[in-house]
């Protein structure tokens, strides 16, 4: 391979996938990558999509000889590559057991070897680098936004064409990547991992962007998704509310780890709880009323305190039981920061992989998400967590006096039954909708078909080929 460091050198960009490095130098050398890299043995083959196409997160692993090799064609000291590359260095037993001497690499997903994995600003780069080449990068999601160009740069392992979405418009995004900088600051003197602090707000503010179909008085998050999709989302709502979901929500991600990290916000849950006499936490909460007003919603506070089995409730539920001196549920304790795993929101990828799936589903097999609205998707989940909630409630409610254990017991029982025979008649109506049948619909229910279609009226008018 010809090199000559003075005309070909390609410097790397800081927290870049090697992966990213090698296909910038093939362009340098004005090659395709696939020539490049057969300078190296490889161990296994790329990782691609489940409907095939090569997957932009690609990384590479490489031995100490290909480290070297790498280094020569781009002109560049290893030390420096060592420092930039955050792949660089990581090997595997597949790249040990092979022959010595010989530039051997294998392939991995980058967000399994160094964390998330974005697309970089094309128009920083060409401004560093001279060339207009796409750049894959480690970037976590408090560091998304290209201020210089209004950018929010996008997750780079999913299959979607977007490098970045057009934020222009929208300085509170903006703004909020530079605020984040003090919220961090704020984690690190409270002894708190600022990614903990971040993951913990994201998923808060991701489960309200799943419920926010049914507020009625939201009416920021439309402006702003609508401004990222080019002004108008249209018929393609659904995946744009996928894609521009971590660029829209940022500033209340941001706002709500800086209230979550605020001791006098902590400070009000206590008797919000009841503080030495324990209740169930309040609709009309001080907590919940002041992140409300924290995020621009002053309406938000009642929806957050009773979206009971939530990322929040658990978070407000450990700093009550540390302030009472109790200990917490198996598994996590009392440690406020810890994000169970079923609180951790969808990926950009997973979502696009099941609009997919369901878009491809045929005729009679038309998936649940697509023939049912998202406000009623929205209204039976809503229904189905306070139910799950009143019922969580009652595990701590048969101690004390007899008449208030019972009180307690039987008016938790009967509000969650009230709510489930609620989502029953909402997912059979949604269903019903759909195109189900009602004799199908009542046996699954368990309820007769005379008594459902009562609690129908209108079932009639929605079955095909009936009589209204």
């Amino acid at each position: 391979m010809p090199h000559h460091p003075g005309l070909l050198r390609t410097a790397p960009l800081q927290g870049e996938t090697t992966s990213s490095l090698i296909c910038r130098i093939a362009s340098r050398y004005g090659m395709e990558a696939k020539v490049l890299r057969s300078c190296w043995q490889w161990r296994n083959y790329p990782p691609g999509h489940d409907g095939g196409g090569a997957r932009a997160d690609a990384e590479v692993l490489l031995n100490a000889t290909g480290r070297q090799l790498l280094a020569g064609l781009c002109g560049i000291g290893e030390d420096v590559l060592a420092r930039a590359l955050p792949s660089w260095g990581q090997e595997d037993a597949k790249l040990s057991a092979g022959k010595n001497g010989v530039p051997a690499a294998a392939w991995r997903t980058g967000g399994a070897v160094a964390g998330p994995v974005a697309f970089g600003c094309r128009l920083c780069a060409a401004r560093r680098t001279g060339t207009d080449a796409r750049v894959v990068r480690y970037t976590p999601r408090w560091e998304r936004v290209c201020v210089r160009h209004g950018r929010w740069l996008l997750d780079a392992d999913a299959d979607q064409p977007l490098e970045h979405l057009d934020i222009r418009d929208l300085p509170e995004v903006v703004a909020a990547q530079r605020r984040w900088a003090k919220v961090a600051r704020r984690a690190v003197r409270a002894g708190v991992e600022p990614e903990r602090g971040f993951a913990l707000a994201h998923a808060v503010v991701a489960r309200w962007w799943e419920q926010a179909l049914s507020w009625e008085r939201e009416v920021i998050w439309p402006r702003r998704l609508h401004q990222v999709a080019g002004g108008n989302a249209g018929t393609e709502l659904e995946r744009w509310r996928i894609v521009g979901r971590d660029a829209v929500v940022f500033p209340e991600v941001v706002a709500v780890a800086d209230a979550l990290l605020d001791p006098v916000m902590a400070e009000l849950a206590w008797p919000d709880s009841g503080a030495g006499q324990p209740r169930p936490l309040p609709a009309d909460g001080a907590f919940c009323r002041r992140l409300g007003e924290r995020v621009g919603r002053g309406w938000l506070g009642p929806l957050a305190a009773t979206d009971y089995g939530g990322p929040l409730t658990s978070w407000m539920g450990a700093v009550i039981r540390i302030r009472r001196g109790a200990g917490g549920p198996p598994g996590y304790g009392n440690d406020p920061w810890w994000l169970r795993q079923e609180h951790q929101p969808e990926s950009m990828a997973a979502q696009l992989r099941v609009l997919s799936e369901e878009r491809s589903a045929p005729g009679s097999g038309t998936t649940w998400r697509s023939a049912v609205s998202a406000e009623q998707r929205a209204r039976i989940t809503s229904l189905v967590n306070d139910a799950e909630e009143q019922l969580t409630q009652l595990r701590g409610a048969q101690y004390g006096k007899t008449a208030d254990a019972a009180q307690q017991l039987l008016g938790n029982l009967g509000h969650a039954a009230t709510l489930i025979e609620q989502a029953v008649r909402e997912t059979a109506a949604a269903a019903l909708g759909a195109g189900m049948v009602l004799e199908d619909l009542a046996r699954w229910a368990r309820l007769p078909a005379d008594v459902l279609a009562e609690a129908l009226p209108d079932h009639r008018k929605r079955q095909p080929g009936k009589e209204r």
